[in-house]
């Protein structure tokens, strides 16, 4: 055996001794590896292979790929009138063009069937003069509108491009769970086909867009121009129309909410038939039973929820049907009402012309009674906006009924409107207004009905600034002063 007699600060020394402890196997003694330390560089390590792990991540690339070429980009062709644009101020040097100029916004849609049918949202293509659409394999094509609803916010379009083409098949959104795995694919910010994934959150979300509102809420990053791309599920069906996103600073958070298949299916059927949607009708107003009203009403704790009836339109099913003011209705048939919003969406479900039975509470008292559905008047036009007060500062109005004279303690001297709801996160939930407030006047001028406060709100605040409502609550009457730039903590923000 050699003798090692280098002195341990010698490098020679250093290098045997390392090369002996990287070695991969057992030396046969000490003397191989002082040999080799004299010769040889230490040996390079070998590449680390990677081993296949036992459970791999889910991976959605095959599924992307089927469903992509059904995928397309909605580009909408405005025009803005320069009459619009007074009063906006334009970047230094800048000389703001005499004529009106051709204006483009993008947003996404999926094709439902081979003939070229397309659905999307409404408000992607609400404005348009005209409508193009991108295929996945960059094709162009002219679209027109089939047919549009405000009230889900869908709309359909169709294109002819000469041959069949890929499409998506509408699952049932009814199977849809929290927690399973979904897929959203659009037009982000112009940017065709972008992917990405994430869970169903919660089901059934009320983000105040609409009287229908039931979407399901999901966490997979959706932008801009996501607005009308598909949501699908593993098995490569569509259940949702990505529609909107909950964000402060305009930008994804994760909380993003889409129209679930089954309202959409329904909605695309009707404006492929007619052009718009036919929905049931009853013809009364109704507001949330809060803790005051049902201790008023003397409902018990069991029955402190519905929709009460602020008013009955006269010659209206509700009307035929014998339903009063200060009514509670808490079912449609089989299907329970908790809110207003509860309400309208069974009521628009039923066929007009069908019969449907209402479990009320009338003084107390439980009842039923059976009325024939209506068709809703409004849905003539199935574009029709919303009402103004609640896209610009968020309220719904009620008149001022015997019944809820008699709840508010005012006599037949006071006029003006009630405030049956506020919006969360509203222009008018940020200023303080409360469900109950009776709005006297706009400014300086009085108001006696929901429509005349109505109009007055709508003209007060088209110019974007704040708007001063003279309110009586309690008993006593201040101003109150809502800007329309302003909301809450927590807005929502088309996607």
């Amino acid at each position: 055996m050699t003798r090692l007699t280098r002195t341990p600060k010698s490098p020679i020394w250093r290098g045997a001794l390392l090369a002996a402890l990287l070695a991969s196997t057992a030396l046969g003694g000490f003397a191989a590896a002082d040999a080799r330390a004299e010769t040889a560089a230490p040996a390079t390590p070998p590449a680390i292979t990677p081993a296949v792990p036992a459970q791999m991540v889910p991976d959605f690339a095959d599924l992307v790929a089927r469903v992509k070429p059904a995928v397309v980009s909605v580009t909408t062709h405005l025009k803005v009138d320069p009459a619009a644009m007074e009063g906006i101020p334009t970047p230094f040097g800048m000389l703001r063009p005499a004529h009106p100029q051709a204006v483009e916004a993008k947003g996404s849609g999926f094709i439902v069937d081979a003939n070229g049918t397309i659905v999307t949202n409404n408000h992607v293509v609400k404005d348009a003069k005209s409508v193009s659409v991108t295929l996945a394999d960059g094709t162009v094509l002219p679209a027109t509108i089939v047919g549009r609803d405000a009230r889900t916010d869908v709309a359909v379009l169709r294109v002819k491009a000469g041959h069949k083409l890929p499409w998506l098949q509408l699952g049932d959104s009814g199977q849809v769970r929290p927690g399973e795995w979904v897929v959203a694919m659009g037009n982000p910010f112009g940017l065709g086909g972008t992917v990405t994934a994430g869970i169903v959150s919660a089901l059934g979300r009320d983000i105040g867009s609409g009287p229908y509102d039931n979407f399901l809420q999901i966490d997979a990053p959706i932008n801009h121009g996501n607005s009308g791309g598909p949501l699908f599920t593993q098995d490569g069906r569509v259940v949702g129309i990505n529609t909107a996103i909950l964000s402060p600073s305009g930008g994804s958070i994760g909380i993003g909410f889409a129209i679930p298949s089954n309202m959409v299916s329904k909605v695309v059927a009707d404006l492929e038939k007619t052009g718009h949607v036919t929905r049931g009708f009853l013809g009364v107003e109704t507001q949330p039973v809060n803790p005051t009203i049902a201790a008023a009403l003397n409902l018990g704790k069991g029955d402190a929820s519905g929709a009460l009836i602020a008013s009955v339109s006269t010659d209206s099913p509700a009307a035929k049907a014998g339903l009063k003011p200060g009514d509670v209705i808490q079912a449609v048939d089989t299907r329970k009402v908790a809110t207003p919003r509860d309400l309208a969406v069974a009521v628009a479900d039923v066929k007009p012309g069908d019969t449907a039975k209402l479990d009320i509470i009338r003084d107390g008292a439980h009842q039923s009674l059976d009325v024939t559905v209506g068709t809703m008047p409004s849905e003539q036009v199935a574009s029709a906006s919303p009402p103004a007060q609640q896209e610009g500062v968020g309220l719904a109005l009620a008149p001022l009924t015997p019944n809820l004279r008699q709840q508010l303690s005012l006599d037949d001297s006071v006029n003006g409107a009630v405030v049956a709801q506020v919006r969360p996160g509203s222009p008018a939930d940020a200023a303080g207004m409360h469900t109950g407030d009776v709005i006297l006047g706009v400014g300086n001028h009085a108001v006696g009905s929901p429509a005349e406060a109505v109009k007055a709100i709508h003209g007060a605040t088209q110019s974007g600034k704040a708007v001063a409502l003279r309110v009586m609550r309690d008993g006593h009457t201040a101003y109150v002063a809502i800007d329309p730039a302003k909301h809450g903590s927590s807005g929502t923000a088309n996607g």
